[in-house]
């Protein structure tokens, strides 16, 4: 399968790639990182799915530990920031409470991106929920398990192609028949499993994995990592899957995956009557006030709660004549269910003050830029607003880059710099061509 080629993963712990020196240090709930602006948690939250009451959780835990906020990954993981020294323990005993912490070996691990709509539009094959479930139960259940490092990552996609094509380790795509293609960093392998093998199968692609790293002495974090320090190393984790499978690769021509732009954003009909909300939170930050709407909103449904890639979260099962009350709340509070908004496709990384490295209030020029835009979402390419040159948190794909350099920004697309600006104005007509040129 081709694909475009990965973007080095270089968020908080981590480093810039293969040849690692020192361990994964990742941050999770019960290790922050040290930022600029306090201690940084991470708590996963497999498929992204949450209910009101541990949303409510995590709006107050930011607001009375934190900065206030929660931030929502590309992982579909949130993260608080602002943690004062020592308050670990009082956000585990929190998390644990709301049954976000099932587990201290294997929290951080616990990496399992799902199509946020599967079960409910129709579009997908087959229902993926259950797998997730399943798959994060079987994940704790295995000891060696807990080893990899804070960076792995499975999808789970329903056959829709949304997040198969999100930079995954390991991962499955639901065919027609119940069946489903084995796929491996993004690649699909040529095995196929039926729905009941899918679980066992992405656990034995993973102790593969680290059965290879530990036979060649690597401490690579990912499979991509093994795979540009070794050539064969593809092959050697396929042919060690498939032993453990006891299937060859099927022949014929391999599928291909393309990286999903953006997510869902508006009122979508499921096939019960019913609508899901995809709401879209600019930027990935979320106040306590927002999380705490979205919780009425989901007791407004099924009580259920999908935190998604794209920085959103899909509130399903909502009352089809409720929609527009929930809209409108929505949208007084800041989060964008239009899905011409002009935010739809703008990323950004935490730049200043957070971000020691960083050499600008990214955030801040982004949210400028943006809200003068009149139109919807660029009618182009999404835009990625970076504080340095590491480029933290780029989505995959074709993106336009906006670059600081302590002296303005570089904006960038396709590993060329288009414009060197000096000032806000020039940055914001340099973004809009280069979104709109391609």
């Amino acid at each position: 399968m081709s694909h475009v080629s990965p973007v080095k993963d270089l968020s908080p712990g981590s480093d810039p790639g293969p040849g690692r020196t020192r361990p994964d240090a990742c941050p999770g709930a019960l290790r922050a990182h040290q930022a600029a602006d306090g201690g940084l948690a991470r708590v996963r939250a497999p498929g992204g799915a949450l209910s009101a009451r541990q949303m409510r959780a995590l709006a107050a835990a930011a607001a009375e530990l934190g900065d206030g906020h929660l931030e929502l990954t590309s992982r579909g993981n949130i993260q608080l920031r602002g943690l004062a020294p020592g308050a670990e323990p009082l956000l585990a005993a929190r998390l644990a409470e709301a049954g976000l912490l099932p587990s201290t070996t294997h929290e951080r691990v616990r990496n399992i991106l799902a199509s946020p709509l599967s079960g409910r539009d129709g579009q997908g094959a087959w229902d993926v929920r259950p797998l997730v479930t399943d798959l994060d139960q079987e994940l704790r259940a295995r000891p060696e398990l807990a080893e990899l490092s804070g960076r792995f990552l499975f999808t789970v996609d329903d056959g829709r192609g949304d997040v198969a094509g999100l930079d995954g380790d390991v991962g499955v795509l639901a065919l027609d028949l119940g069946r489903a293609a084995v796929l491996l960093s993004g690649e699909d392998t040529g095995l196929r499993v039926s729905v009941e093998e899918a679980v066992d199968t992405m656990l034995a692609a993973a102790s593969a994995f680290l059965a290879e790293r530990a036979a060649r002495g690597s401490r690579a974090w990912r499979i991509a990592e093994l795979i540009a320090e070794l050539e064969d190393g593809p092959a050697r984790i396929l042919t060690r899957l498939a032993d453990r499978l006891g299937r060859a690769p099927e022949p014929g021509p391999a599928l291909v995956v393309r990286p999903r732009q953006h997510g869902p954003v508006g009122s979508i009909r499921q096939r019960d009557g019913r609508v899901a909300m995809a709401v879209l939170v600019p930027l990935g930050r979320l106040s306590a006030q927002q999380a705490d709407i979205l919780a009425d909103a989901a007791l407004d449904g099924g009580d259920e709660l999908r935190v998604t890639p794209w920085r959103g979260v899909v509130v399903p099962d909502l009352p089809g004549d409720g929609t527009g009350h929930w809209s409108s709340t929505m949208d007084s509070h800041g989060l964008v269910v239009d899905p011409a908004s002009p935010w739809v496709g703008v990323s950004a990384c935490a730049g200043r003050p957070g971000c020691g490295k960083a050499m600008a209030d990214v955030r801040a020029d982004a949210t400028w830029v943006t809200r003068r835009a009149d139109e919807g979402p660029g009618t182009g390419l999404p835009v990625h607003w970076v504080g340095c040159g590491r480029r933290c948190g780029r989505p995959r794909g074709r993106v336009v880059e906006v670059v600081a350099t302590g002296a303005g920004y570089e904006v960038t697309r396709d590993g060329h710099v288009l414009a060197r600006t000096g000032d806000i104005e020039e940055t914001a007509a340099a973004v809009d061509a280069a979104r709109r040129d391609q």
